[in-house]
């Protein structure tokens, strides 16, 4: 009978520092921002239906994905099921998700 340290396929090897099934059911808030722009309070009075606020991204940009307020990533709309949805194009650095947290800590 020999001793072997193998890890059974359905558990993942456990990383020192990194036990992330602890914070699996914390909820998070993730939104999308299509861009953004500043206007006086009179110009935001004067809004009406059909009014149009131009904002300060262009229509061929990525759009930034957030959670609770910290740029994770930039992707694209889709559609899916007649619902909207976004494709993730590009995740951000961890460092840039990380400095992110620490200003809201």
């Amino acid at each position: 009978m020999s001793a072997t340290s193998e890890t059974p396929a359905a558990e993942e090897p456990e990383v020192p520092g990194r036990n992330y099934k602890m914070l699996a059911d914390i909820p998070l808030r993730l939104s999308v921002e299509v861009g953004s722009t500043s206007l006086r309070l009179s110009e935001l009075l004067d809004l009406a239906e059909g009014s149009v606020v131009e904002l300060d991204r262009q229509a061929n940009e990525l759009l930034d994905i957030l959670v609770n307020g910290t740029l994770i990533a930039r992707g694209e709309v889709v559609t899916v099921n007649g619902r909207f949805g976004i494709r993730v194009v590009e995740v951000a650095a961890a460092d840039t998700r990380l400095a992110g947290l620490e200003r809201r800590a």
